[in-house]
């Protein structure tokens, strides 16, 4: 059964969501803020996160922020469920690792779809890495073109994949977290993706992706 967390400080949104969704055979959890609900993640990693923005203790932006700073979180799915429609809001949203933003008003049936979508997206990525590091020289049989990325920006592109934070990268490659994002960013616009894990997918959807075992920055 795969498990939904819903953060959201709206206890009647909460509970209708909820059940609508256990009815269609999810796992639900909740929480109230963004705080909670990076609790509950980090307690339990569900297979996908619906978070509101405006809530108290921690907002969404933060809350996505933290799942996206994780080892762990790079790859699980986020919808923000928002009743902040502003263009600005839904390019952050975007920009700091959200898949989704669903505006409030909704219905029901489209973040159903929007979550489907989200999680059978996910399902093809986990079977792609599967397949890809069960078989050492699948990615070297499948050639690709060279990334459009300078060799330093190339090395961070590996690292990121490869699902490590911005400090964690800046200790592999002996440079500062600011440089670290510095060439994230290049790379992003370089290869039309909007945030880091819209780039992790991007990799391993065109089986840019190193054999399990590989240590290639360690």
């Amino acid at each position: 059964m795969q498990k939904i967390l819903i953060v959201d400080d709206d206890s009647t949104l909460r509970a209708a969501l909820t059940r609508y969704l256990q009815d269609r055979g999810f796992a639900v959890r909740n929480a109230i803020s963004g705080l909670e609900g990076f609790e509950c993640f980090v307690q339990d990693v569900p297979d996908l996160i619906v978070s509101d923005v405006v809530m108290p203790e921690m907002d969404g932006f933060e809350l996505c922020t933290k799942v996206r700073g994780t080892d762990f979180g790079q790859l699980v799915p986020f919808i923000f469920l928002s009743g902040r429609c502003d263009l600005e809001d839904r390019i952050q949203g975007h920009s700091i690792g959200a898949d989704d933003y669903l505006v409030k008003p909704f219905h029901p049936r489209e973040l159903i779809a929007k979550i489907e979508a989200q999680l059978a997206r996910a399902s093809r990525i986990s079977a792609e890495i599967r397949r890809l590091q069960q078989k050492p020289g699948a990615a070297a049989v499948k050639s690709q073109p060279p990334l459009p990325l300078t060799p330093a920006e190339e090395k961070v592109f590996w690292e990121v994949v490869q699902g490590y934070t911005n400090k964690k990268i800046g200790d592999h490659l002996f440079i500062s977290p600011r440089t670290v994002q510095t060439h994230l960013s290049n790379i992003l616009s370089k290869l039309s993706v909007e945030n880091r894990s819209q780039l992790i997918r991007y990799a391993f959807e065109n089986g840019y992706v190193p054999p399990k075992g590989s240590g290639k920055f360690s």
